[in-house]
């Protein structure tokens, strides 16, 4: 009765999904984040409080508000409620104006929240993610890979003698340069859980979890050729003709093996998993070092040690 209430409270407010129990209410919301979740405090097996810390535990999840409603009326559960970290709290029995008037408070505070947040981890420049996303998701797929025993590479790419480029072009074609070039990058057939980023002034980072070496290398040739592809003119490239990429690749096929307690909530494990993420990065600037030394224009590989 309380779910066919809601709906219709609800129904023209977007899309909804309805669970009758926690377990449920944490698989739709696996499936797809919600922008809201209106939890019942009191449900059989799997209670509200648990669900909601549930929730809060998950890294896709943390984020999303959850309003409790509920038939506690005292003070006290309603002040545990917003300590807990509830976004609001609605006491039975509802008013269907009250309802209403909470859930669209809290729509209009997250799209707020969600363009915060993406004005902070995407490069104004290029429209691609920006350093800031790139080392949250390195630290979170390298924990993944680690648990779940599978490899993991990344390419490190840099323009070549961008910097003659700008001096013979100008810095607003540089720019119109590098866009085109992380255009280039994200045509090359990624995948959901790739990422593609912009490292530091011409340097672009392609994350690639579940990937092996010879994955990694057959990526870096696409790269190499998307770039060449452009036909971007750069007379003053002694490389060639136009603008080139220089490709570092780094992976470890045995992430699984380098058991540095990242798997532990303490800070020293969060530490160990930054220190082992860093060691990637690390190997794929030494390849791309070892890229340019060799001529430029070319990819290079080099493994975890």
């Amino acid at each position: 009765m309380t779910i066919q209430m809601m709906g219709r409270i609800l129904a023209h407010m977007g899309n909804l999904r309805f669970a009758v129990n926690g377990p449920d209410a944490l698989r739709l919301a696996r499936e797809r984040a919600p922008d809201l979740v209106l939890l019942d405090a009191e449900m059989p097996g799997m209670g509200g409080v648990e669900v909601f810390r549930a929730f809060k535990a998950e890294p896709a999840l943390t984020d999303v508000p959850v309003i409790f409603v509920t038939s506690h009326s005292e003070a006290a559960f309603e002040v545990a409620s917003f300590e807990m970290g509830a976004a609001d709290f609605i006491a039975k029995p509802v008013s269907a104006p009250l309802v209403q008037a909470r859930v669209k408070t809290q729509l209009r505070m997250k799209r707020m929240a969600d363009t915060l947040r993406r004005i902070a981890t995407v490069d104004s420049l290029t429209g691609i993610a920006n350093r800031r996303q790139f080392d949250q998701a390195l630290e979170r797929e390298w924990l993944l890979a680690r648990r779940a025993g599978e490899p993991i590479a990344l390419l490190m790419i840099d323009v070549d003698h961008f910097k003659l480029y700008n001096d013979c072009y100008g810095h607003p074609i540089g720019d119109i340069c590098l866009q085109q070039v992380a255009r280039a990058l994200a045509a090359t057939g990624l995948r959901p859980a790739d990422l593609l980023a912009r490292y530091g002034g011409e340097e672009f980072v392609l994350l690639l979890p579940q990937t092996p070496r010879s994955g990694a290398e057959h990526v870096g040739r696409c790269v190499l050729d998307a770039v060449a592809a452009l036909n971007i003119v750069h007379a003053d490239s002694p490389t060639a003709p136009h603008v080139t990429v220089s490709i570092g690749i780094a992976w470890d096929d045995d992430v699984s093996a380098r058991r540095l307690h990242a798997t532990t909530a303490s800070a020293d494990g969060r530490n160990a998993a930054q220190r082992s993420a860093n060691a990637l990065v690390l190997a794929a600037d030494k390849a791309l070092y070892s890229a340019k030394r060799a001529g430029r224009a070319q990819v290079r590989v080099l493994g975890v040690e």
